[in-house]
C-alpha cells in the first residue's frame, strides 16, 4: 500500500476510535521494505481506562511482537495527530525509521511543538520525519470531534 494509503488507513482508525468515544487518534505500522501492515490502532484511553493507551503506543507494541523485537529499524509510523512527548519518546526508542503525521498538534504534540524530543541531546533516536500529510481531513476529524462534546 502506498503511503497516501496507509495514512487512509490511520484515519479510518480514528475514525472507528471516535465511534467509540474516544479522542480520533490512529496509527499504523508498516513495515517498509515490504510495505506489509504490521500493526493499526486507534486510542483506547477511556476504553482501556489506561493513560497510556494511545494509538501509537498500541500500534508500536503490537508490531513488536509481530515482529518479535523490540526494533522497528525499518518500519515506519503513520499517525492523524502530532505524537506526544510519551509517544515520541517510545517512537525513538523502537527506532523507527520515518514517522509520518497529519495534523499538528500545537498543545499536545511533542515532536514539531511542546518538548520536541527528537531535537533534544539526550534523545538517542531521531526518525525522519514528515509533518502535515492528510493534514485538513485530519484537522477536520479532531475539530467535530470536539465541537460535538462542548
Amino acid at each position: 500500500m502506498t503511503g497516501d494509503g496507509n495514512m487512509a488507513r490511520a484515519l479510518a482508525a480514528a475514525r472507528a476510535a471516535a465511534a467509540a468515544g474516544e479522542v480520533p487518534v490512529g496509527a499504523v505500522v508498516v513495515h517498509a521494505p515490504t510495505g506489509r501492515v504490521l500493526a493499526e490502532a486507534g486510542n483506547r484511553v477511556e476504553t482501556d481506562r489506561d493513560p497510556t493507551a494511545h494509538a501509537e503506543m498500541l500500534a508500536i507494541r503490537a508490531a513488536a511482537r509481530a515482529l518479535d523485537t523490540p526494533r522497528l529499524t525499518d518500519c515506519d509510523l503513520y499517525v492523524t495527530l502530532e505524537p506526544c512527548a510519551m509517544c515520541a519518546q517510545a517512537i525513538a526508542h523502537a527506532r523507527i525509521r520515518r514517522l509520518v503525521f497529519a495534523a499538528y498538534d500545537p498543545k499536545g504534540g511533542g515532536v514539531e511543538h511542546g518538548a520536541r524530543v527528537f531535537g533534544q541531546p539526550t534523545c538517542h533516536h531521531r526518525p525522519e520525519i514528515v509533518g502535515g500529510v492528510e493534514e485538513s481531513t485530519a484537522s477536520t476529524l479532531l475539530k467535530a470531534f470536539f465541537a460535538d462534546r462542548r
